[in-house]
């Protein structure tokens, strides 16, 4: 069985077939699904799919693009929202100074309140980090000295020394399609490197279709192919990467009841 660990069931590109999305995904071999939010207007409808179906799971939490729109969210309304029992993990939250939709001090404070939930809940942060390396770490480890709290890079494209360090400060690493990118020879080296028990794959669909699907929205269905293409990388069957990962995502993600 594998785990798309990240993916947007609500988006454009897949809720207008959602129920042939997840019928396609099963058959390809997925056995359950983490659906994304990235802003408060979301939380319902993903939590909704959730419930209605039982291998779907949801998160709650606002992406740094939304950051500007949330300034004012209270900390109590993201603990809230974690009492859901669909709900296993918190964001996806983080720094991206790539695009800067949203202050980076903005950001920066949202990412801190998502981990100061995370700390008490236990569920996971789901972060998003793009061109934020050094900020990231530094968040990171200043909110770790505060104490201990699960997390994970999500769809991970940065450093290999990024990589080492998040590995060092005991977070989880996932790899979404674009690791399967022709032009993604760093990123295939970090993939070979990961420790096996802090690996998950994804598909962040409906985007960043992987290889041989470029061009397509991506679907859940597809980290079947990415979970090959790791595998292949890291010399190592199929079906042993799918249950390793799989493994990975029960063990972080505990709350999902798998």
């Amino acid at each position: 069985m594998l785990i798309d660990s990240h993916c947007h069931l609500e988006y454009k590109g897949l809720i207008e077939d959602q129920a042939g999305v997840l019928n396609r995904a099963r058959e390809a071999g997925v056995g359950a699904f983490l659906n994304i939010s990235t802003k408060q207007s979301e939380w319902e409808q993903v939590v909704a799919t959730a419930t209605r179906e039982l291998d779907v799971f949801a998160s709650v939490g606002i992406h740094p693009h939304e950051a500007d729109d949330h300034e004012n969210l209270g900390r109590g309304v993201l603990l809230a929202a974690t009492e859901n029992p669909r709900v296993i993990g918190i964001g996806e939250t983080g720094l991206d100074y790539f695009y800067e939709h949203s202050d980076r001090v903005t950001q920066a404070k949202l990412f801190r309140m998502h981990i100061d939930v995370a700390r008490e809940t236990g569920l996971p942060v789901i972060i998003h980090t793009r061109d934020a390396e050094e900020d990231t770490l530094q968040i990171l480890s200043e909110e770790l000295a505060k104490g201990a709290f699960p997390a994970l890079i999500h769809c991970f494209t940065a450093s290999a020394e990024f990589g080492r360090k998040v590995l060092d400060l005991g977070l989880t690493i996932s790899l979404s399609g674009i690791v399967t990118f022709k032009n993604a020879k760093d990123l295939q080296e970090t993939a070979k490197e990961v420790p096996a028990d802090r690996l998950l794959v994804e598909t962040d669909s409906p985007f960043l279709a992987p290889v041989p699907h470029r061009g397509r929205p991506c679907e859940p269905a597809f980290v079947a192919d990415t979970a090959r293409f790791v595998a292949e990388l890291r010399g190592v069957e199929t079906e042993e990467l799918a249950e390793q990962t799989t493994a990975n995502f029960k063990r972080l993600f505990s709350k999902a009841m798998l």
